[in-house]
């Protein structure tokens, strides 16, 4: 006999033909695909916890979900299992048995996110994974000076969207957002302790759109410290947003 174990597991996924990670009615989910292969693998029924959702036609190169199962092989040959079955667009990278302890959403102490922009108009090999403005010129010193100011704990209020439920806490603490170019391609990123529902993706609109001179840095900064979301704070396209990596030290 084998005692039950917790597993960590490290997937990526192009996310631009899925409803996003958590599970839906409609099943077309990573988390909705990953069970179903997992039942096969053991089965039964078998839930998985990852460490946040991500929304429809967003990526991930660094998820992290656990579940509990007995497995008697080693960890490679869970991961063997994993390697078929699954749409071609979740892929399982690791596996490790970890302590009963760990959890892949309460454990986590920070997260990366990337997003990616093009500054004119990307091919069809691109598209999937960058938003494309068209032919723009930007000022990235203004847009880094703003990111500058919204570095630390803080609430993040004015740049969260409301999921219709239970709101998550509106403090949060960023330790790095920064943009850089390489010619046409502008790639934000973010390192904070978590981030609201949507939060990523509308810096990333409200520092473009001070960058193209359609914002004005005081007023982001005004909207910033009163915790309000006005009108003109807008949210940028899900497809160009990965989550990078997710941190547990």
């Amino acid at each position: 006999m084998w005692s039950e174990m917790r597993w960590r597991c490290e997937c990526c996924y192009d996310g631009t033909d899925f409803c996003g990670w958590q599970s839906q009615p409609n099943g077309n989910t990573i988390q909705d695909f990953i069970e179903i292969r997992l039942g096969v693998i053991f089965g039964k029924k078998v839930r998985i916890h990852g460490s946040g959702r991500t929304d429809a036609g967003v990526h991930a190169r660094g998820q992290v979900f656990h579940f509990d199962g007995d497995w008697p092989y080693a960890p490679h040959i869970l991961l063997r299992a994993l390697g078929s079955g699954l749409p071609s667009g979740i892929r399982i990278t690791a596996v490790e048995a970890v302590d009963s302890h760990f959890h892949a959403r309460f454990s986590v102490k920070r997260k990366r996110y990337i997003y990616q922009i093009y500054l004119g108009n990307a091919s069809p090999f691109e598209w999937r994974y960058k938003w494309s403005v068209g032919p723009r010129e930007v000022d990235l010193s203004a847009m880094n000076d703003l990111a500058y100011c919204l570095l630390g704990e803080h609430d993040f209020s004015a740049f969260g969207a409301s999921r219709g439920g239970n709101e998550d806490n509106p403090r949060k603490n960023l330790y790095q957002l920064s943009f850089s170019q390489n010619d046409r391609d502008l790639i934000l990123e973010t390192e904070g302790s978590g981030y609201l529902y949507r939060m990523v993706r509308t810096l990333v609109a409200t520092l473009l759109d001070v960058g193209l001179g359609r914002l004005e840095a005081a007023y982001v900064l005004r909207c910033f410290r009163d915790g309000v979301r006005r009108e003109r704070i807008v949210t940028a396209p899900a497809r160009g947003l990965f989550l990078e990596k997710v941190f547990y030290e």
